[in-house]
């Protein structure tokens, strides 16, 4: 659209996989809210659509919740308010509902049996064969809400079995938070696809979806809450049941590939030493003949250094990320080619001149991005540029708390990598192989779920009928691949 004049322009997300969300909770600290607060900062990357903090002051719940970052939606006033010595957090990317304040979390309600707020990392598979069954109103979009609405209609005489009830009905992943007038549950599926981690702080208990959060209150990480697993937290302690039959461990490997910060502990391993593993494995399985190692900043780092270090190049950072790129932005009257990954990526002509690069990607979604990127870098002097992808070619969607685009819309399920190559203008391209995306385990290849590089989903996916898809490649691409 056109405002006084200038182009807003929406910043494309159909090129990345995208977070559900990221959780925190605190429960027997009187900053509670304040601890929240750095917790979701900590975890902004799992989700920057909108932001929430509920808080419990011993007799009612408190909360505030908004669109956006959250340095944008929180400030010292707000989090003053949020008084009491427990309090859950959430950041939201959105896979199930709209983007609309509507469907910002935590959830809040007040039931028969008092208040109750939830935080949900995941997706429900099952959501709207649930939500056609219940027979209530539904304030918002949100598979979430499904979860809320089965806990109230429930008979059980207290709260864990009522979770617990209500979650047995459920069907996909969750790590839940939830938290009442008294009491802080914490929940992970019995496939345990989302992480969800436990820290100790000066007493207090905090449960968070990754450990960089608790590295920056600094709280001591006990444990991974296990698959399966509930924690009831209140005045009298630390309560673990398991009130769910056992599933096959189906924790996501996308975590380790691109979504988990690189300095968490993950599934007992460090984010960064798996992701430079990757990368080591990737330069044995596609060598190039090249003079430097160049990542697509900043997720593509870990794997670059690994590729540089056991190919014996030179590692160099010859592509610039602005971390300072909005939802939407303002182009110039006079309009410049690519502007949108202009504005985000920048190449440094004096380390690419004349120089065969290897560019390294965390993972190719659509392709769009590196399509513009690496004419950039033909630009800006490099002499030849051979692409490597630290995973597997993402042939289906994710169903389990990561927003992809349809399986139509992602390139590899349906070209060649010889297409795909001609597409993203690279001289070659290169994939990380299976047993390549697993060497950090050794012989194993047991507990993950890589349904988006295999199409194996361990809980079984309603069709989706009826799904408007847009095309991979308008026709504007498919005129350039054939002149290439």
């Amino acid at each position: 659209m056109i405002e006084d004049g200038a182009y807003v322009i929406e910043e494309s997300n159909l090129d990345a996989f995208h977070e559900e969300c990221g959780v925190f909770g605190v429960f027997g600290h009187p900053e509670a809210a304040n601890l929240a607060y750095l917790g979701l900062y900590a975890l902004q990357h799992r989700g920057q659509e909108s932001a929430g903090i509920v808080s419990s002051n011993g007799k009612s719940l408190i909360s505030h919740r908004g669109m956006g970052l959250v340095a944008d939606v929180f400030n010292g006033e707000i989090v003053a308010r949020l008084e009491g010595t427990s309090a859950i957090g959430h950041n939201r990317y959105s896979t199930t509902g709209s983007t609309s304040l509507k469907n910002c979390q935590p959830l809040v309600v007040e039931y028969a049996k008092g208040g109750l707020a939830l935080a949900h990392n995941g997706n429900l598979v099952n959501f709207a064969e649930l939500r056609e069954k219940l027979d209530t109103v539904f304030q918002s979009s949100s598979d979430s809400e499904i979860i809320i609405h089965l806990i109230a209609a429930s008979h059980a005489p207290a709260l864990p079995e009522r979770v617990a009830e209500a979650l047995a009905q459920v069907r996909g992943a969750y790590s839940l938070v939830l938290l009442t007038e008294n009491t802080m549950i914490a929940v992970r599926d019995p496939f345990g696809f989302r992480p969800l981690v436990l820290g100790k702080l000066h007493g207090a208990t905090i449960v968070s979806s990754e450990t960089c959060a608790l590295n920056l209150i600094n709280a001591e990480y006990v444990r991974e809450i296990e698959p399966g697993e509930m924690l009831v937290v209140n005045e009298e302690g630390v309560r673990s049941i398991r009130p769910f039959a056992p599933a096959p461990l189906k924790r996501c490997i996308f975590e380790y590939v691109y979504f988990a910060r690189p300095d968490s502990l993950l599934y007992g391993r460090n984010v960064y030493q798996v992701r430079k593993q990757q990368g080591r494995a990737l330069a044995r399985e596609c060598p190039a003949d090249a003079d430097i190692v160049v990542p697509v900043p900043d997720s593509g780092n870990a794997a670059a250094l690994g590729y540089a270090e056991e190919s014996r190049l030179q590692f160099e950072m010859a592509l610039v990320r602005s971390h300072y790129v909005g939802r939407t932005f303002i182009e110039p009257r006079q309009s410049i080619r690519h502007f949108g990954v202009k504005i985000k990526f920048s190449p440094v002509a004096e380390l690419l001149r004349n120089k065969r690069i290897v560019l390294i990607e965390d993972s190719l979604v659509r392709g769009t991005t590196l399509s513009k990127v690496i004419p950039m870098l033909r630009r800006a002097g490099a002499r030849a540029v051979h692409v490597r992808i630290a995973a597997p070619p993402t042939t289906h969607s994710c169903f389990y708390g990561i927003d992809t685009p349809t399986r139509e819309e992602l390139t590899a399920s349906s070209h060649s990598i010889e297409e795909i190559r001609r597409y993203i203008d690279a001289d070659s391209l290169g994939y990380l192989s299976w047993d390549g995306l697993y060497s950090f385990l050794g012989e194993s290849r047991e507990g993950y779920c890589d349904a988006c590089f295999t199409g194996n989903y361990p809980v079984e996916i309603p069709r989706q009928d009826g799904v408007q898809q847009l095309p991979l490649f308008d026709a504007r691409d498919q005129l350039e691949i054939a002149r290439r």
